[in-house]
């Protein structure tokens, strides 16, 4: 079936409001998935990479656990298993907890690379003028680390947009079910899905330009 231009921007326009809210799901679940994300794979990459031995035994089980996994059966389980021993989640909170472990799993070895290429000297020198581990991680080895992390920590980001449209699989109105939704109403499926694929092409574009600006910022001078 064709459709004109006009017909589309009349339904686009109609559809607007679940439009907009399903594009404000999706950028509040990958926004929250890849803050917490982030903050845990943190926590990892130390583990790997300073953690006693049970510890990095432990935390690379996990991580390879949750690498090896595919995203569309963490949302599944944290959804439908945690629910069925008792954990009761909303889809929205139980789509994000998915998403960001599935996340700390790729951000932890992306630390656990950039500290491992930061000279030991480094540590050694702290040490020696008296500074805490915290206080050397805070101000040494993560202004070290971010200039390496970034750019693979900005493709996991966007990865995290792309995989938030399993989200859509246990019911959560995110931009694609949305889309969907409005499919289902009009029959206009390439216009929308066309129209959805923009709309996420726009936030991983954003994300992007905010990584080179924050690389640029951190770059030593020449």
């Amino acid at each position: 079936m064709d459709f004109t231009l006009t017909q589309f921007l009349h339904e686009l326009w109609i559809a607007r409001t679940p439009i907009v809210h399903g594009l404000g799901i999706t950028m509040l679940a990958s926004a929250l998935a890849i803050v917490a994300g982030s903050l845990l794979g943190i926590g990892v990459g130390l583990a790997l990479t300073y953690g006693v031995p049970p510890l990095r035994w432990l935390t690379r089980a996990y991580t390879d656990f949750i690498r090896g996994t595919p995203v569309l059966v963490l949302v599944l389980a944290s959804y439908y298993i945690l629910g069925a021993i008792g954990v009761q989640l909303s889809p929205f909170q139980a789509g994000v907890l998915a998403l960001a472990v599935f996340c700390s799993s790729h951000v932890g070895e992306i630390v656990r690379g950039a500290l491992q290429a930061i000279p030991h000297g480094q540590i050694e020198a702290a040490k020696a003028v008296g500074l805490t581990f915290t206080q050397t991680f805070l101000y040494i080895l993560m202004p070290l680390a971010i200039r390496q992390i970034l750019p693979t920590w900005v493709n996991t980001a966007t990865e995290m947009v792309k995989a938030s449209t399993l989200l859509s699989i246990i019911g959560v109105s995110d931009l694609l079910l949305s889309s969907q939704e409005v499919i289902s109403r009009t029959f206009m499926s390439l216009p929308f899905y066309f129209f959805a694929g923009l709309l996420y092409f726009t936030v991983n574009f954003a994300i992007e330009q905010f990584g080179r600006f924050v690389e640029r910022k951190t770059k030593i001078p020449s």
